[in-house]
């Protein structure tokens, strides 16, 4: 819902938006990309991440090993070939098996980032190896949230979240604040999806930041935002000292900024996408978190009837809730082909 609120207003000033939506700026879904609700590259990323982490589970239950970023990494590859563009080594062969691929609705540009586009046209094969670039930007910590949902409940597994999150993020993103903010970001809606408070998993994630080398750039990005939600009231004026967010630890900064002082989903999400800079990944990442917290019960109604792929989206999120149930013991049945045929281990 964020990304597709903060589509329309993703590259204009803060003073576009105002001129363009007035003074209260961009309030509800605005034609982007031809239709009202569409989503971006955001979504669609997230939405492989999901394929992903649900592939990755399926390999282990059937075939007992499996390397979760490596086939993420895969599934990656899998979206680069939705944006019309491939693998610049002809010899790395990307399969498309899996129910994900054959939604079209996916297979549009919106927006892409250069820097995913150009890390995954430069893999020689899907592996978990960090990419060869010293990029921050957002593009790593905009689609990490299924790694925390797949461990939503399990309080025991935040660990693995971090390390998760970080890896799939630096499958594209190699700078350390670009990967660690995504580590931090996947256990704070982590500890939000086992019940926990929000400033819990924001202390866990502070000490997990605390022993990494390289992370006082995301540490300190975490304190901007906490200092700013006790002092500044102004939404416009903490966003613009906080930063466009076209890097990965002011992404995060400004989620947990208007995170903390939402009053309701509506308002958060708003607020989150009214600033100088990345609104729909802003939008997104917000709206994740107070999703979290409040529940789908408290997204508008006209956004959820409005919103593009609502049905795909639907879809995945349920397989993340329902994944544990799934009876994977290779007997073949006409249940485990259906779970198989959607998200083939590989």
């Amino acid at each position: 819902m964020g990304d597709a609120l903060g589509a329309p207003v993703e590259f204009l000033s803060l003073g576009e938006i105002h001129r363009r939506f007035g003074t209260a700026g961009i309030v509800d879904f605005a034609p982007a990309y031809g239709k009202l609700g569409a989503i971006t590259d955001d979504t669609q990323m997230t939405l492989f991440t999901a394929e992903g982490m649900l592939r990755s589970y399926v390999r282990a239950k059937l075939r007992g090993i499996c390397a979760i970023p490596t086939v993420v990494c895969h599934a990656y590859l899998r979206w680069l070939l939705t944006q019309g563009m491939t693998p610049r080594n002809p010899t790395l062969h990307v399969h498309t098996s899996g129910w994900l691929w054959t939604e079209k609705i996916l297979h549009q540009q919106r927006a892409p980032g250069n820097t995913c586009i150009a890390a995954l046209m430069a893999r020689d094969r899907a592996s978990s190896i960090r990419a060869e670039n010293n990029s921050k930007g957002a593009g790593g910590i905009m689609r990490v949230a299924p790694v925390a949902m797949m461990f939503a409940g399990q309080s025991d597994h935040a660990v693995e979240v971090f390390t998760i999150g970080k890896e799939t993020a630096w499958l594209t993103h190699g700078h350390p604040t670009g990967y660690l903010s995504a580590g931090a970001f996947a256990v704070i809606l982590h500890a939000l999806l086992c019940d926990d408070t929000f400033e819990s998993g924001i202390e866990r994630a502070r000490a997990f930041l605390s022993a990494e080398a390289d992370s006082a750039e995301t540490i300190a990005a975490i304190d901007l935002s906490l200092a700013l939600a006790e002092s500044e009231r102004n939404p416009e004026r903490a966003l613009a000292r906080i930063g466009g967010a076209w890097v990965a630890e002011e992404a995060l900064a400004a989620s947990v900024y208007c995170t903390l002082l939402a009053e309701d989903f509506a308002s958060g999400v708003r607020m989150a996408v009214n600033h100088d800079g990345d609104s729909d990944t802003t939008g997104s990442l917000t709206g994740q978190l107070l999703g979290a917290i409040l529940g789908e019960h408290s997204i508008p109604k006209p956004w959820l009837e409005a919103l593009e792929a609502r049905e795909v989206i639907a879809q995945v999120a349920n397989d993340l809730c329902e994944y544990r149930n799934w009876k994977l013991d290779d007997s073949g049945d006409d249940a485990e082909r259906v779970i198989e045929e959607r998200y083939p281990g590989g």
